[in-house]
């Protein structure tokens, strides 16, 4: 067991939370959990799982996931999100580490899941993400959606993480709208001014990329499927913002 505080954050995670305060447990001798004030069970399953719990209204990806590190009783945060799992050669490699430089965060190769399926298309495989941290130097960025860990030095790994991303395709949807009205309110909040051509131009540059760049265009069904539903999602995404801004004209 390595000095580690695991931290995840929570909304309405009760389907995930056990499995996830579990997988840090395997290498973490404190877990935290920062929840959004869920409506479900997420905090009473995390606290019997052995997760100390915080509450706080949702600030934001970055500020959320930076919000539990004060409470940390060690300098190395090893963050997951709900739906992320440690592989056995990811609780090796860490097990196996000195942590004696601060300097250093470490990267892992994520896998993406949709139901059973692991999506290796179209930049789905390896996605890497930097995870373990050391938060006297580094920490996740103040950014409000998709924010992501800034250290000194990153050595990128090759144990990975699974992530259950989508129960199936329809789940997919859902988080689609989930995920890029969060995105829009994040948009909006640092300033981003309304467009009617934004829509339009991100979901096809989100397309090409995705098809021509990663190639999805050679990687059958899974390549479409993943360029077909990142070009909705950025395309709903400033939709929404859009729609935001006439909410609030009209009000």
């Amino acid at each position: 067991m390595q000095p580690l505080t695991g931290i995840v954050i929570t909304l309405n995670e009760q389907a995930n939370i056990a499995d996830c305060v579990r997988s840090l447990s395997r290498i973490c001798d404190e877990v935290i959990v920062v929840d959004s004030l869920s409506s479900d069970d997420t905090v009473a399953i995390a606290e019997a799982e052995g997760a100390r719990v915080i509450a706080q209204a949702y600030l934001g990806d970055g500020p959320q996931k930076a919000h539990g590190v004060p409470f940390a009783k060690h300098d190395w945060i090893l963050a997951l999100d709900a739906d992320e799992r440690l592989d056995d050669d990811a609780v090796a490699l860490i097990d196996a580490l000195a942590l004696d430089d601060p300097q250093t965060a470490y990267s892992f190769r994520r896998k993406n899941y949709v139901a059973r399926h692991w999506i290796r298309a179209a930049g789905f495989y390896p996605d890497s993400v930097v995870r373990l941290y050391n938060r006297t130097t580094a920490g996740y960025l103040p950014k409000k959606a998709h924010s992501s860990v800034e250290a000194p030095k990153i050595e990128a790994t090759t144990a990975h993480l699974r992530h259950f991303t989508y129960k199936d395709m329809s789940h997919w949807i859902r988080r689609i709208d989930a995920l890029s009205s969060r995105d829009a309110w994040a948009m909006k909040e640092r300033g981003v001014r309304p467009s009617r051509l934004r829509p339009t131009l991100h979901a096809v540059n989100a397309m090409l990329r995705k098809l021509i760049f990663k190639g999805g265009l050679c990687q059958g069904m899974d390549g479409m499927t993943v360029a077909m539903t990142t070009a909705f999602h950025a395309y709903m995404k400033y939709a929404k913002l859009n729609e935001l801004y006439e909410l609030e004209r009209d009000a």
